[in-house]
């Protein structure tokens, strides 16, 4: 699991203005490190749709948000992540906690989380990267880059 204080650090360095998230599971650990950061301001939204709708304001605006969510949030945020992605074409930036990855790879899970997570962003056209165990913060912060880069949406998925 990618620890709170390299993930803040990363997304500093990348001049990250907001994180904009419902902390949920393994991702909540960095709450303290998002807290502790006064170059980035720390949004709870109250659903995953209306975070993405937040991240949206700030982009239009000139800020740089990244959204923070869980794998059932996405589900729930798809209207949301269509309209910003498709209509106003929004670089927006995903980190997904991808609950339950290890224990469904191992078949040792009922939770479907996993198996739909992944074909639910290829269908919305996002491309995403998974981050297993052997994914590094420089790995995260390289599929961010790349995004802003290209001025397009793009997600990771943190397996937990």
């Amino acid at each position: 699991m990618l620890d709170g204080v390299s993930v803040v650090q990363g997304l500093k360095r990348q001049g990250v203005s907001h994180v904009v998230w419902l902390p949920d599971s393994e991702l909540g650990t960095w709450e303290a490190a998002l807290l502790a950061e006064p170059s980035i301001q720390l949004i709870r939204a109250t659903r995953e749709g209306e975070a993405i709708a937040i991240a949206a304001g700030l982009l239009i605006g000139g800020k740089r948000p990244v959204v923070v969510i869980q794998c059932t949030g996405l589900f729930e945020a798809g209207d949301a992540l269509r309209n910003v992605v498709h209509d106003l074409k929004l670089p927006l930036f995903l980190i997904i906690g991808l609950r339950g990855y290890f224990a469904y790879q191992k078949k040792a899970t009922v939770d479907t989380c996993p198996r739909f997570a992944e074909p639910v962003l290829s269908a919305w056209q996002v491309p995403f990267r998974l981050l297993d165990e052997r994914g590094v913060v420089d790995d995260l912060i390289a599929a961010y880059r790349k995004s802003q880069e290209r001025g397009e949406a793009a997600a990771v998925f943190v397996a937990e």
